[in-house]
């Protein structure tokens, strides 16, 4: 054995084995070769690690993610039970010791704006309860007598309803004719006992001018119901809300109470504010305008500087069967104004034609018998 042999220590094969097996598990480079210096670049660097020349790195283009069933989920901290939720749902309770949760929408989730602001019941569940029963026995008499037993067909149920608010400037520019009244004495003859007799009387004429000019006024709190389940006829009925109580929107606001997402898109909502808030412009106009009367009013008026809020508003919805028909009760959860709709008797209705005809005939008869007496 020469000596450059016998220099060479010795490994056992126990250790040879193992400094293979980390090596095996040492990610190799690999890539394309740097070409400046040919070290071999991973697709992902953007430099070269030998020498730093930028490398480009190209994007794979990436499959679409599979269809996959999107879930929200909490975790309860009263029984300890973690949950999968429907993301459509607002609140929520648990299934297995009923605490209330709210679970809030994430916006690349749903695609929907969150709510900005929230106006808290004021008016309790009991509270409304006994407002409904005091109205339901409250009937006029051409209501059935036999109202207060109606059947509840969905019980008071306390929700908060989605609501745009816009404030916007309207700025108008019109023209038209304003009216001055002026009145006249004039001269005119009539017959009185068979002779012809002249008088005079005052007549009102009018002066009309022409006139144009601008008017801008800053419009403002406007509600338009984005709900699919309450119409703005419906909204406007238990209006108004004081939104100097509104608070920013914060989820336990809804702890305890349904909630609707808004089913009106704010471009819809907009047109409806632009024909209400251009209604107030022309009603002011004509207000402003001088003179006793006007006439051929032409407005054009332009909108500027729109804001837009996303409002949930409190309104607790009762529904009630009378003769299989269901009507609708409500009442606004922050101020307490309360509406409905009722039957009619149509019974009682022509039963009172009936009687009030009765009673014209009957007259009619005393005054021909009396006429005849005379004679």
């Amino acid at each position: 054995m020469d000596s450059s042999t016998s220099e060479q220590p010795l490994v056992s094969a126990e250790v040879v084995e193992d400094e293979a097996l980390v090596a095996a598990e040492i990610a190799q480079p690999q890539g394309e070769p740097c070409p400046s210096c040919g070290c071999p670049v991973e697709p992902d660097d953007k430099f070269c690690p030998a020498c730093g020349t930028p490398h480009e790195v190209k994007v794979a283009e990436q499959a679409p993610p599979a269809e996959q069933t999107v879930k929200k989920y909490f975790h309860c901290k009263t029984c300890g039970a973690n949950v999968a939720i429907d993301p459509q749902e607002l609140s929520y309770v648990c299934p297995f010791c009923d605490s209330t949760y709210v679970v809030e929408y994430s916006p690349d989730v749903t695609g929907r704006q969150l709510p900005e602001f929230v106006i808290a019941f004021r008016v309790t569940p009991d509270q409304a309860m006994a407002k409904f029963r005091e109205w339901i026995k409250g009937n006029a008499w051409y209501r059935p007598g036999d109202l207060h037993m109606a059947e509840i067909e969905d019980k008071l149920r306390g929700v908060y309803l989605p609501f745009w608010s816009f404030s916007m400037l309207a700025q108008s520019r019109w023209e038209g004719t304003i009216g001055e009244y002026y009145y006249v004495t004039e001269t005119y003859t009539t017959q009185e006992n068979g002779k012809t007799v002249t008088k005079t009387r005052r007549v009102q004429k009018t002066e009309w001018w022409p006139l144009a000019g601008k008017h801008h006024k800053y419009y403002s709190g406007y509600m338009i119901s984005a709900s699919k389940g309450l119409s703005q006829a419906d909204a406007e009925r238990i209006k108004p809300f004081s939104l100097l109580a509104a608070k920013r929107y914060a989820p336990y606001f809804l702890a305890g109470w349904a909630a609707e997402e808004y089913q009106m898109e704010i471009e819809e909502a907009k047109k409806i504010c632009y024909e209400e808030f251009y209604r107030r412009e022309r009603s002011n106009i004509t207000q402003f305008l001088p003179g006793d009367t006007s006439r051929g009013l032409v407005v054009n008026t332009e909108f500027s500087f729109e804001n837009s809020d996303l409002y949930l508003l409190p309104i607790y919805l009762l529904t009630y069967r009378y003769q299989d028909k269901v009507f609708r009760f409500l009442v606004n959860g922050q101020t307490g104004l309360i509406a409905g709709d009722k039957p009619v008797s149509w019974k009682r209705i022509w039963g009172a034609i009936g009687a009030g005809l009765a009673i014209v005939a009957l007259i009619v008869i005393v005054i021909m018998i009396v006429n005849a007496a005379s004679r």
